[in-house]
């Protein structure tokens, strides 16, 4: 007869990278607090060390991943692959965080919340806990970032204290291995429809030599959040400069403007079409960056993939062949104006901006179509 295999509920995972000094204390606490709480539970620690942190992994009897790859999200995807538990805890190893709030978490998920985040600023921090920079400029900032991008709450976005349903670990399907691993969790989270709580925590001195690089790390979250917000990125300037271009082109093109006295005649014809220009590719730039994610990251939009229904390859490449032959059109006309003028002078500069303008228009919305229908392919 068969036994049946009895899954602990709760899986702590610890990432590790040379954190020797503190990896014993959390362990110890870790290990108190599931004994003092009847806690059903089996800890994790991920570890790229080249210290004696795995000796102190295997001295305390836990799960030991040695996989020796860099970076913080590589280090949680080995964890989750073999991680049992139905409620998924995560911390840092090196002592900065107060491990007695396992349970409290734990209780947060089974109250129907998916996702759990510790907000280190709604707690105690203990003086020197946080660098200058990060607690002042980069944290408030990246974390204002990302409830403008993504319209949510969240005070602290960057916290290194979480815990989340397994299940909804499955349906987020991180991906990231770098520090924007702390960033795509919540922003998949948030796309998906996931319940997020914030707890206040308390929030500790660090043990042992930090790993931060905060500029880099900082450009990865923020970079991550960009691409997965072309809205901010690429949509919004795009369109305010593509408009900006062709209301200031057709005033210049019909009228004889003047700016204090001055006479603007046709010149600045030519920054407008640069306006125009450079504002469509934005604007293309943004359906790229949609349906790179879309695709390849995981995430959903009802709204563009009837878009993508709506303007097909073969709809979009005849509307750029359109404005292509229009703008050709233009410069037929100029060429027979100026052969029936005997080859002489021509005063049409500004059909010429105009014709130039939508020429490339045109040959910009005719490889975009196609370069739209590569990013389309999805992986299997």
């Amino acid at each position: 007869m068969k036994t049946k295999n009895v899954y602990p509920e709760i899986s702590v995972i610890l990432p590790c990278q040379n954190e020797e000094a503190g990896l014993g204390f959390c362990l110890d606490k870790i290990k108190k607090t599931i004994k003092e709480n009847n806690l059903s539970a089996e800890i994790i620690v991920s570890d790229s060390s080249s210290d004696r942190s795995p000796e102190v992994a295997r001295k305390n009897n836990v799960i030991l991943i040695k996989h020796d790859k860099e970076g913080y999200g590589i280090a949680y995807l080995e964890a989750f692959k073999v991680a049992k538990g139905k409620y998924i805890f995560m911390a840092d190893a090196d002592g900065t965080y107060d491990l007695t709030e396992i349970p409290n978490f734990i209780k947060h998920l089974k109250k129907g919340n998916d996702l759990i985040l510790g907000n280190r600023f709604g707690g105690k921090m203990e003086k020197g806990a946080m660098p200058f920079l990060n607690k002042y400029i980069g944290n408030p900032i990246l974390s204002f970032i990302l409830r403008l991008f993504f319209f949510t709450k969240i005070k602290d976005s960057h916290t290194g204290m979480r815990a989340i349903r397994k299940s909804a670990l499955e349906k987020i399907n991180l991906r990231t291995t770098g520090m924007e691993f702390a960033s795509e969790m919540i922003i998949k989270a948030i796309k998906n429809n996931l319940k997020i709580k914030e707890l206040p925590i308390n929030y500790y001195k660090r043990m042992g030599n930090s790993k931060l690089r905060p500029f880099s790390d900082a450009w990865k979250h923020l970079r991550f959040m960009l691409l997965y917000s072309p809205l901010f990125l690429f949509f919004i300037p795009g369109g305010f400069l593509f408009l900006i271009g062709a209301l200031s082109m057709t005033w210049l093109y019909f009228g004889a403007p003047k700016i204090l006295g001055l006479n603007l005649y046709y010149h600045p014809m030519f920054f407008s079409s640069a306006l125009i220009v450079i504002g469509y590719q934005l604007i293309i730039f943004s359906a790229f960056a949609k349906s790179y994610a879309m695709n390849h990251l995981g995430e959903k939009s009802d709204f563009m993939q009837k878009i993508y229904n709506l303007i097909t390859i073969e709809r979009a490449s005849i509307a750029g062949i359109i404005i292509l032959l229009l703008g050709a059109f233009i410069y037929t006309f100029i060429i027979s104006k100026w052969v029936g003028n005997g080859f002489g002078s021509l005063n049409e500069i500004k059909n010429s901006i105009v014709g130039l303008t939508l020429i490339i228009l045109g040959v910009q919305t005719i490889f975009s179509s196609f370069m739209l229908s590569i990013l389309s392919i999805k992986e299997n």
